[in-house]
């Protein structure tokens, strides 16, 4: 397991080519304005698996090769390993408060969902399961970190853009004798060009055999480029900007101008069938879904945390309105903890020895977690009121007019710059662009909820609550 300081070494010689603002990026990563918050806070969750006190939580012993590895990389055997698993990604999770969707727990849990898939790939045409084991190995002894790729550009979303001449999706093109060439593009890669790798691969659905691939690649290979979007990092004075400061995580396009992808790092291609069985008939739906809702689990407990805090500070507790709001966000709270729970509870082994946490409450969480986040904000806009726009920076406070900024904005017992300070972490929570990106984020996790919705619908199984209810029209008065 690496240190924060061997992450950002990394990262820094890489030198990935990367595009932000119209310029490419020629300094240190670590440097740049756009992710140097990011890399550093990213850098502070790799201390934290070598801190002794969190090695029970941070570290698994693998049987099988006597290794040392993050438990982020572990394949769950025993309800055991899950519950250790939820644990790690929390330990991580709120160092950042929930906000960094891509820490390395996320993809790490990623790369164990496919190898312990990997059955999936026997025997099938183009399909290379020993390219992924060994890929995995490679992975976790040097404690890789990932983003990853598997979207297609918004081009053309109807339903008919199946009969459009593709331009711009990234495919395949070319078959050599020294591995697969890739042309197009991919969306949406956070955190892209701060990770050793890029893991690329298809999501269901596709018509086109060219689409169909899975690959890993290292950030910096000929001809891949991450095109950002606009930073939405805030000041650099934390009292400014407390969240987006350090936990903005940049979101790119990534081109992929004729990549060479060696074959040793093709785990299939030219295949529809592989590309679909492998994220739905295999472990990445569960695996992740238990890694996004245990994250999320930490984000709702931070925002009580704000909420109640604006509350005790403008001391408004007593109006029944803010109660009932502070309450939604409890029993949101409480819901997610308890599906995650039941998730583990009815986690059942796999015919490969795998123990998966039970899909439905996860997907039932991360659905719920669609709606009721941007109604999380909300309240939190809603309880501080014009307090929420009114927050000077903390140069104003250390300014001449200062003592008197402490009076006119103070709060219930506390001080104006304290109040402020306050209210300035809520605003970069539910105002900033920083935080209105974090609302569209978790509106979207895991894919539109109207399909997600559609999805738990049609795969809950519902013949017991209906075969209940007829016993009640069959029974004789």
């Amino acid at each position: 397991m690496i240190t924060g300081k061997e992450y950002i070494e990394r990262i820094d010689q890489l030198k990935s080519e990367v595009w932000e603002a119209g310029k490419k990026v020629d300094e240190p990563l670590s440097k740049h304005p756009a992710f140097k918050g990011a890399i550093k806070s990213q850098s502070e969750l790799y201390d934290l698996q070598n801190q002794p006190e969190l090695r029970s939580i941070m570290v698994h012993e693998d049987k099988e090769t006597s290794l040392e590895i993050g438990t982020s990389y572990m394949v769950p055997r025993t309800k055991g390993d899950l519950e250790k698993r939820r644990k790690m990604v929390q330990v991580w999770a709120r160092h950042s408060a929930g906000l960094m969707g891509r820490s390395p727990d996320y993809m790490n849990t990623v790369l164990a969902s496919f190898v312990s898939s990997v059955s999936l790939l026997d025997h099938q045409p183009n399909c290379f399961p020993d390219h992924l084991l060994k890929f995995y190995k490679y992975a976790v002894e040097n404690d890789l970190s990932f983003t990853h790729t598997f979207i297609s550009p918004q081009n053309n979303r109807s339903s008919l853009a199946c009969l459009d001449e593709d331009i711009t999706n990234a495919r395949v093109v070319k078959r050599l004798e020294e591995g697969i060439v890739i042309k197009g593009a991919k969306l949406l890669a956070t955190q892209g060009g701060m990770t050793d790798e890029i893991i690329v691969f298809s999501a269901p659905g596709i018509q086109d055999s060219s689409h169909a691939f899975a690959v890993s690649i290292p950030s910096n290979s000929p001809g891949v480029k991450f095109i950002c979007r606009k930073s939405f990092a805030g000041s650099e004075v934390p009292f400014d900007s407390p969240l987006s400061s350090k936990f903005e995580e940049m979101d790119s396009m990534v081109i992929f101008d004729n990549v060479l992808v060696p074959w040793e790092r093709v785990f299939f291609y030219d295949n529809i069938k592989a590309a679909h069985d492998f994220y739905l008939k295999g472990n990445f739906v569960p695996l992740t879904l238990h890694q996004i809702v245990s994250r999320q689990v930490i984000k709702t407990e931070f925002i009580l945390g704000i909420a109640q805090m604006i509350v005790d500070t403008i001391n408004i507790s007593e109006y029944q309105h803010v109660q009932s709001k502070v309450a939604e966000i409890i029993k949101g709270l409480e819901a997610s903890k308890a599906l995650l729970l039941a998730s583990e509870h009815q986690a059942a082994i796999n015919k490969d020895g795998v123990m998966l946490p039970d899909r439905i409450p996860l997907y039932i969480a991360v659905n719920l977690f669609q709606e009721t986040y941007p109604r999380f904000t909300e309240i939190v806009q809603l309880l501080g009121a014009s307090g929420m726009v009114l927050v000077p920076e903390q140069s104003q406070f250390h300014s001449a007019i200062g003592d008197q900024l402490d009076h006119y904005l103070q709060g219930y017992e506390v001080k104006g710059a304290e109040r402020v300070q306050l209210f300035s972490l809520a605003s970069d929570l539910c105002m900033s662009a920083f935080g209105t990106r974090q609302t569209l984020y978790e509106r979207f996790f895991f894919g539109d909820p109207i399909r997600l919705s559609q999805h738990i619908y049609s795969s809950y199984s519902k013949e017991g609550p209906v075969s209940f209810s007829k016993e009640f029209l069959s029974e004789k008065s």
